[in-house]
């Protein structure tokens, strides 16, 4: 069984990512029997070792290869530059990829997950014909009102949609920080509807404005302050996974914000295209003026691989974070 998901909706990926695990069997062997791989790093080998393992006391296995169909995403090359030898053996790892996962053993689900990816990609078109292939795209107004109600409900509370509309203005479409305020709010409104004085008695931007600090403090190779604002946020309970989630958006909306810039996009532009409320696009604009793209290369390379060390279970989610900071404080391009 292959599945495909992607899309910057990385919440409700999240959650689809985890009903397929539980889908795969809750039997005593199940951790033996999941693996969470690097795709933009792994090589055939691997590929064919994790596909083709048996699973151990179990009738089915499950890998999960972040970042593979980003890795064959097409790119735009300027007319000057010939195919290399590189490309040439880029194509022939993908036609032997293609072959691996489309002949997979029936006791191998497999997951691909990805965040913007093309229907130019040429992995997805090999294999969109086997594989259940699910998109998270951003949520548009409408659809991001539906979820506001919906998720106040399934958490036991009421909303009016004067309060709905706000909500959506103060936190835009970052599900993860949607999900966080409404379950305080429930608490707060105690069983009666949620009101906008509520919602601006309770919803604000601290956690948010932290972590715009903490990504301009690793930048700057200000360890000490980033190292002390990742304290505080954990303090408040934000968990590594957030943390780690909301750096990751942050690095992706400065590099869309510094590509949509040099586009000659409008302010209006760039807002519409990144789903960001005011204050969220006015910080996002400003590091995109401050930092270099090979700055933020390093950030989002290190980021990926906290994230697996994290998955993997080579450091819990704490001390992950923090190597992540001395590393990136240490090594200043």
């Amino acid at each position: 069984m292959l599945y495909i998901l992607y899309g910057l909706d990385n919440y409700t990926l999240h959650q689809e990512l985890e009903s397929i695990k539980k889908s795969v069997g809750n039997d005593i062997a199940a951790g033996t029997n999941i693996m969470e791989i690097e795709g933009e790093k792994v090589s055939l080998t691997d590929l064919k070792i994790a596909c083709e393992t048996v699973p151990f006391l179990a009738e089915k296995r499950l890998v999960i290869l972040y970042g593979l169909l980003e890795r064959f995403e097409t790119k735009a090359r300027p007319a000057t530059v010939k195919k290399s030898s590189r490309n040439t053996d880029r194509n022939k790892d993908w036609q032997q990829m293609v072959e691996c996962l489309n002949n997979l053993p029936e006791t191998t689900v497999l997951v691909l997950v990805d965040t913007a990816i093309t229907g130019r990609n040429p992995l997805l078109k090999e294999l969109s014909g086997k594989a259940q292939v699910k998109t998270f795209p951003l949520l548009k107004r409408a659809e991001l009102a539906a979820w506001i109600q919906k998720r106040v409900a399934q958490s036991g509370g009421k909303i009016s949609m004067p309060s709905v509309a706000l909500m959506a203005k103060l936190v835009g479409n970052d599900l993860w920080a949607m999900a966080n305020e409404i379950d305080k709010l429930t608490l707060y409104a105690n069983g009666k509807f949620i009101e906008e004085k509520d919602i601006k008695a309770t919803v604000s931007h601290a956690q948010e404005t932290s972590v715009f600090a903490m990504v301009d403090a690793i930048l700057e190779n200000s360890s000490g302050l980033a190292e002390e604002l990742l304290q505080q946020l954990m303090e408040r309970g934000a968990t590594p996974t957030y943390l780690l989630w909301m750096l990751h958006r942050q690095i992706r909306f400065i590099v869309l914000s510094k590509e949509l810039l040099a586009r000659k996009k409008s302010k209006l532009d760039i807002q519409t295209i990144l789903g960001l409320s005011d204050y969220p696009l006015q910080k996002t604009l400003e590091q995109a003026g401050k930092y270099s793209i090979p700055r933020l290369k390093q950030f989002y390379e290190k980021l990926l691989d906290t994230d697996m060390a994290i998955k993997t279970g080579k450091y819990d989610g704490e001390l992950a974070l923090n190597i992540l900071v001395v590393e990136l404080c240490g090594s200043g391009v």
